[in-house]
């Protein structure tokens, strides 16, 4: 049954319990003395997208995806472009102290083809970068977010008719012929001391050939997500979250083998990886969650595993090879072979 969202008279819920608590003096032991490789031992990159072919025209009946890193990825669907969680910013922090990228955007913001809208799955720093939205902004592009997330908006200078925010299970029409939908997520909201006063949600892109499905963040859902398919799919490409998990928030972060049980709960389609990668947000080394992915993956799951800036045809199947293998384990100074570019 579809469910709004809860709201109690101070903050969001989540359908099922969860819990955001750890042992915060184990958590800061383990961040001191972990031995695991989480941030490259040499810098990864340069990566390059190719801003000429983006700018094409899109296809009536294409179905592609743009990873720029972490959960911002460009979707080039049926005619329409939408660019997710846009993190371009240095650092997923309010201080310079903050995670630091392990490799510099694919594409200059102001490179960026026209935007038919930018979808927003919630309000952490490695999900909204006030920066980006206001030099996006400036394009006119309307903001798609979830209940409360337009506050911040409004407060950067976002025009109010630009931002249509969204309660889980609502649509809005885009152009003639696409739908976004609001759908449910388990996770949580807040840049300070203050949490949850605003809503997270994952998004469905539905146009009249292709649907696509945008996970944002999200700990164990199953349910949910066999709810959201049998609702919104079968989808042609699912993106789900595949890093920054461990076990002392295990209810927020799905991780790999989480991530496999959601895209078969959601029913399935080609499956993208995010958030992984691009910041040092965990305890596991960089390369773990795609390494625990391809191990995990029923032979017959399409895997989509592009570099950042590889601009991805989803009717093309599984991609070759691994980039990522070519960093891990690494210690060296010297520059990555070539610069990575594909259309």
């Amino acid at each position: 049954m579809k469910t709004p969202s809860r709201f109690d008279g101070k903050k969001y819920l989540n359908t099922v319990p969860t819990s955001m608590s750890g042992d915060y003096g184990l958590m800061l032991r383990r961040w001191l003395t972990g031995k695991e490789e989480r941030e490259p031992r040499r810098p990864l990159g340069p990566f390059r997208a190719d801003a000429a072919a983006l700018q094409e025209p899109v296809p009536a009946e294409a179905l592609r995806v743009t990873w720029f890193g972490h959960s911002s990825t460009l979707i080039e669907l049926d005619g329409l472009r939408f660019l997710t969680d846009p993190v371009w910013r240095l650092r997923a922090s309010p201080v310079a102290l903050g995670p630091k990228r392990f490799f510099a955007p694919p594409l200059p913001l102001a490179e960026l083809p026209k935007l038919d809208g930018v979808i927003l799955s919630h309000d952490h720093y490695d999900h909204l970068d006030k920066d980006a939205i206001r030099e996006l902004a400036r394009t006119g592009v309307p903001f798609f977010c979830p209940l409360g997330v337009g506050g911040h908006l409004r407060r950067w200078g976002v025009a109010t008719a630009q931002i249509t925010e969204l309660d889980w299970w609502q649509e809005v029409p885009v152009g003639h012929s696409h739908r976004l939908a609001a759908t449910p997520a388990r996770h949580f909201t807040g840049r300070g001391l203050t949490r949850d006063n605003m809503l997270w949600a994952s998004w469905c892109i539905l146009g009249p050939k292709h649907r696509a499905f945008f996970g944002g963040d999200s700990g164990p859902y199953e349910t949910g997500f066999r709810e959201i398919g049998e609702a919104y799919g079968p989808f042609d490409v699912v993106m789900l979250e595949i890093g920054a998990y461990d076990d002392q928030w295990a209810d927020i972060h799905m991780g790999p083998s989480h991530a496999l049980a959601a895209h078969k709960a959601l029913g399935g389609g080609a499956l993208l990886p995010l958030h992984w990668a691009t910041f040092n947000l965990a305890f596991h080394s960089w390369h773990e969650p795609a390494d625990r992915l391809v191990a995990e993956a029923d032979p017959g799951t399409t895997l989509l595993l592009p570099a950042p800036g590889q601009r991805v045809n989803v009717a093309d199947g599984v991609l070759p090879g691994r980039w990522w293998e070519a960093y891990r384990g690494v210690a060296t100074s010297a520059p990555a072979a070539g610069v990575f570019a594909a259309r």
